[in-house]
C-alpha cells in the first residue's frame, strides 16, 4: 500500500475514532439512540447524497472505459449480489429515514461534515477521471490517497451518514455494499 493511501485510511481513521469518542463522552444515551426506529419520510439530505452517487454514474455509463464490458462478465457472483443488495438497501434508507435532516449541534455533526467532505472527494474524482484517458487503470486509480476512491469514498461516507443518523440499519448496508463493491473493483484492479 502506498505511503499517500495509508496517510489517507489513517486520518479518516482518526478523524472517525476523535469523533465517536467525542459522542460517547457528550452523549450518554448514544446507545439509545440507535434502538430507535427511523422516522420515515423523504430525507433532504438523502436525496442530494443520492443526486451525488447518481449523475456521475449516470454519465459514466454513456463513457464507460473500453475494455470494461468484457471485465464486468468476469465479476464473482457473490460480490455482485451483495452490491446489489447494499446498493438497493443504502437507496432506500438513505431516501427515507428522516433523522438524516435533523441539524443539532453534536459531536455527531461532524460525522456529517465528514461524510460530505468525501462526497465532494468523489466528485472530484469523477471529475479527474472524465478529464482523463477514461481507460480501466484511470477508473480504479486512487484519489487524494483514497486506493479505489470511486468504490470506497461513497461507501465510507455511507458508514458516516448510518453513524450520523444511528440508523443500524444504514450502517449494515453500507457494509454490505462495501464488501460487493469494493471488492468488485479490487478485483478488476488486479486484473490490470
Amino acid at each position: 500500500m502506498k505511503k499517500s493511501n495509508i496517510i489517507a485510511l489513517g486520518a479518516l481513521t482518526a478523524a472517525f475514532i476523535g469523533l465517536a469518542l467525542w459522542s460517547l463522552s457528550a452523549d450518554s444515551d448514544i446507545l439509545q439512540s440507535y434502538k430507535q426506529l427511523p422516522k420515515w419520510g423523504i430525507s433532504m439530505i438523502g436525496v442530494v447524497f443520492l443526486l451525488m452517487l447518481f449523475i456521475p454514474n449516470i454519465i459514466w455509463s454513456k463513457k464507460q472505459p473500453a475494455g470494461y464490458e468484457e471485465s464486468a462478465k468476469r465479476e464473482n457472483k457473490v460480490l455482485l449480489a451483495l452490491e446489489r443488495s447494499g446498493e438497493a438497501l443504502v437507496s432506500v434508507l438513505v431516501l427515507t429515514d428522516r433523522r438524516l435532516d435533523r441539524f443539532a449541534l453534536s459531536p455527531r455533526l461532524g460525522c456529517l461534515i465528514l461524510a460530505l467532505v468525501l462526497m465532494i472527494l468523489y466528485e472530484l474524482y469523477w471529475i479527474n477521471y472524465f478529464r482523463s484517458s477514461r481507460t480501466l487503470a484511470d477508473m480504479y486509480s486512487d484519489y487524494c490517497g483514497f486506493p479505489l476512491a470511486g468504490a470506497s469514498l461513497p461507501v465510507f461516507a455511507v458508514f458516516l451518514l448510518g453513524v450520523y443518523a444511528c440508523n443500524a440499519f444504514l450502517i449494515a448496508a453500507s457494509i454490505i455494499l462495501g464488501i460487493g463493491h469494493i471488492g468488485i473493483h479490487l478485483m478488476h484492479k488486479k486484473e490490470l
